[in-house]
């Protein structure tokens, strides 16, 4: 396993041979001497002058000269050099020694299984200085196991026209519901490390949204076979011909055989231990170069992955030029599980669906770079549409594959259905729940989950709110929203409005007030404070409130693919709410209630992801994929004293760098480092912070053992690291390995420092504390995808515990949905 995980990805370059052979003794070149890289298959014979070449992508560390009446030499070669090796070779009168073959008990496989290791640095296409072809991607989902009694039912009954296009030749029946189709010209060059994509024409039925084209396009969705672990469902699958790949699987030499004009060797394989991440399937291997010609793999019933039924991917390569083979036709099909049929006729069948994916690639061009303005920019994708791309007319020319009868009536079905009144009904339900927001006309209402909740200082609280729709406008959106709570007998309300001054680049502005109560020290990714379910599942009295005025304006750019800045202006007024108090101590040491803190401040917010891709809707964007670069975000404000009544004067810096680590078969592990310092004198409520959990909730980005407001920091470092072990220890157990469960263990650490300046602002209230005595850890053991959506984790708070109303133990669950 060691050797899959830390294997390096080297890439081949050129080996160049030449010279000339001659008698030792006389000095007459030798003509036809054989010449050949030992272990290999690649060689030539001398020239009538003795001379001889070789260029060759699959060279070893040693050729071999052999001529019949002299004696074998070996020179040793190195390897992705120009070298002139002159060689003079002595008449042999040794007598035929006796040949004795005997078995040597290795499997046959292996042998073969080695060299293919050994040439992948050679046969894998990012060896070339530059390459580009054409791509044509053609996606497809269909909902399978469409049984009778299913198209029988009341739901279906409004569009029961669709089941008229049901194709029965799966092995199970299946309706096209969508379908996509892309052309593009991808481009490559080694040196330095470049790849762009320029996608001339995007179809797709039921979505118009030019992301999902970007998404789409080859750079997104091509697996490369010569890669020691494949990312599918954001989990490490193994190659089948990844270097070690012996520990994970079983190889047997079947046959040797003709494809097309390649002789190669057949190999089966399938895992070792079938709850791991591996395949299943056949490799054919050209027996010259040692490079995949053809593969067909399937995911091994029993591996530890949800909702995947069936998965299968079918690649072909031809060799384009001499040595250089390239993937010309990819067909990949995943069979995804989603909702059990409960009629009385079918109570296993399950509902879910096909996603079908063929790419054929070619008009390849090998090793011509183009001039280095042409790689410029840091977009890898490039949205250069052919105006021509919108006519039927264009894709009949260019597409690389007629489409079939079936996916000729894909996108009028679709269109169809749109229009049904019910669909869309059906479609609104769905994107409620998802979303928790409704959308009639130009209104959506929500969310749903903030209707109703309650805290100490509230009481009951009550809160509506609704937003513009993309109906309504795609450029601009208005919202607002109004709470009430028994308690307190107070109205909150809020009022914003973001928009589009331009798309290309984006160029997104946002205003906004509201007068409302927020819970200080809670992070970005906790139950929001009018959350029904932040309100159940608390553990303490939510009572450490503060009353929030605030005024923010902002304008963001991103000025390419990855690389965002933000301006902003933030006018806020504090108060304390339920038990939080806002106490300075005077010069005759007399105490004295603050009753509000006001700061005006300006910030410059930057976030920088390489490469980075994502999908984005009318105005948000969800980044996705995995990426090997981090994420770095720096936050820079100034808070300006006397403007509108500022209280105070002070500069804070906050960076942030997030990495994720893909590990092959032991996991993954992401890892979040921070750190920040404050300049200034200031009240607790304007210092750092750190964020606390007192509810049941497992939160990612928050100590969930520490108390809200229970340390201060105007300087820290922090570090949270999450390793996801993927059922690598389950797996090995009988029982757990039927569960499917999987082990994720978390360590986060905080050190930080709170100057004595501060008191002088307000004091610290009582069990609130700076991190004086070195840093706080928590670490935590957990279990993960219980009923396949559940995560359950033991944390152990490792210091202050002698702190009031804390505990050494806590448990925290959370729901997590994922492969």
């Amino acid at each position: 396993m060691l050797a899959v995980v830390v294997a390096c990805c080297a890439h081949a370059q050129s080996t160049k041979v030449s010279g000339v052979v001659t008698d030792a003794k006389t000095g007459e070149p030798l003509p036809f001497v054989n010449i050949g890289f030992i272990d290999s298959r690649i060689g030539t014979v001398t020239d009538f002058d003795g001379r001889y070449a070789l260029d060759t992508y699959y060279a070893t560390d040693t050729l071999l000269f052999s001529f019949v009446g002299y004696a074998n030499r070996k020179v040793v070669v190195k390897k992705d050099k120009v070298q002139v090796i002159d060689v003079q070779m002595a008449a042999s009168s040794a007598e035929l020694m006796e040949l004795v073959v005997r078995p040597t008990g290795e499997n046959p496989a292996w042998a073969i299984l080695r060299r293919v290791v050994q040439h992948k640095p050679a046969n894998n296409r990012e060896k070339l200085s530059a390459y580009q072809y054409e791509a044509y991607n053609k996606i497809e989902f269909d909902l399978n196991n469409i049984t009778e009694e299913f198209t029988q039912k009341k739901l279906f009954k409004p569009f029961a026209f669709i089941f008229e296009n049901i194709d029965s030749t799966d092995a199970k029946p299946a309706l096209p519901i969508f379908m996509t189709e892309s052309i593009s010209d991808v481009y490559y060059r080694q040196q330095p490390k470049t790849q762009r994509e320029h996608i001339r024409g995007t179809k797709v039925s039921g979505i118009e949204n030019e992301s999902v084209g970007q998404f789409m396009g080859d750079m997104y969705q091509n697996v490369n076979i010569y890669e020691n672990f494949l990312v599918i469902f954001g989990k490490n699958f193994i190659s089948p011909i990844a270097d070690g790949g012996r520990g994970f699987y079983d190889y047997y030499l079947t046959d040797s055989l003709w494809v097309d004009k390649y002789w190669c060797y057949k190999i089966e394989f399938k895992p070792k231990r079938v709850q791991e991440l591996a395949f299943q399937g056949t490799l054919w291997i050209n027996d010259t170069t040692y490079a995949v010609k053809h593969v067909q793999a399937g995911i091994a019933e029993g591996a530890n992955l949800n909702f995947v039924q069936g998965f299968s991917v079918d690649q072909e390569y031809e060799q384009v030029e001499n040595e250089v083979w390239m993937l010309t036709r990819d067909h990949l099909v995943v069979d995804l599980n989603i909702i059990k049929d409960t009629g009385k006729k079918n109570k296993n069948a399950v509902q879910g669906f096909y996603g079908r994916r063929t790419a054929t690639y070619r008009d390849f061009v090998i090793n011509q770079p183009k001039e280095p303005e042409f790689y410029e920019g840091a977009d890898q994708v490039v949205m250069a549409i052919d105006p021509l791309s919108l006519g039927a007319d264009y894709w009949d020319t260019h597409r690389h594959v007629p489409l079939t009868a079936k996916e000729n009536t894909i996108y009028h079905m679709v269109d169809t259905m749109k229009s049904i009144p019910r669909f869309r009904t059906y479609v609104d339900i769905v994107s409620t729940i998802v979303s928790g927001y409704y959308e009639r006309g130009d209104i959506e209402y929500g969310p749903y989950f903030t209707v109703f909740s309650f805290n100490a200082v509230e009481g009951a609280r009550f809160r509506v709110g609704g937003r513009t729709s993309n109906q309504f406008s795609k450029w601009v959106e208005f919202e607002g929203y109004t709470a009430y709570g028994t308690l307190d007998e107070r109205f909150k309300f809020g009022i914003a409005t973001r928009g589009f001054i331009s798309k290309q680049p984006r160029l997104l502005y946002r205003l906004g007030y509201k007068h409302d109560i927020e819970q200080l020290g809670q992070s970005v990714n906790a139950f929001r404070n009018d959350n029904i379910l932040g309100s159940v599942f608390r553990v303490n009295p939510n009572n450490k409130l503060t009353d929030v005025e605030q005024w923010k304006a902002s304008l963001e750019r991103e000025w390419f693919t990855g690389f965002t800045n933000e301006v902003m202006f933030r006018y806020r007024t504090l108060q304390p709410l339920g038990t939080l108090r806002y106490e300075k101590l005077d010069e005759d040491l007399t105490l004295r209630n603050v009753n509000t803190i006001r700061t005006a401040e300006v910030s410059l917010n930057t976030r920088f992801l390489y490469h980075e891709k994502f999908v984005s809707g009318e105005f948000d964007r969800l980044s996705v994929g995995f990426n090997k670069y981090p994420t770095l975000e720096l936050h820079v404000a100034y808070g300006a004293p006397g403007l509108f009544d500022s209280d105070y004067e002070y500069t804070k810096v906050v960076g942030r760098i997030y990495k994720r680590f893909q590990l092959g078969a032991a996991g993954w592990t992401r890892t979040t480092l921070e750190g920040g310092k404050t300049w200034g004198t200031l009240p607790y409520p304007l210092l750092t912070v750190h964020s606390g959990n007192e509810t049941l909730y497992l939160d990612d980005v928050s100590f969930n053992t520490m108390r809200f407001f229970e340390f201060i920091s105007d300087r820290y470092i922090q570090l949270f690291a999450e390793h996801h072990f993927e059922g690598l220890f389950f797996n090995r157990v009988p029982l757990l390995r039927r569960l499917k469960w999987r082990e994720v263990a978390c360590f986060k650490a905080v050190a930080g420092d709170l100057e004595s300046k501060h008191y002088e602002e307000l004091l610290l209230l009582q069990n609130m504390y700076g991190l004086y005595n070195g840093p706080f850890m928590e670490a935590s053991a957990g279990i993960e995808n219980i009923f396949k959506v559940l995560r359950a984790d033991i944390i152990w708070r490792l210091r202050y515990n002698d702190h009031p109303g804390t505990s050494p133990f806590a448990l925290r669950a959370k729901i997590v949905i994922n492969f």
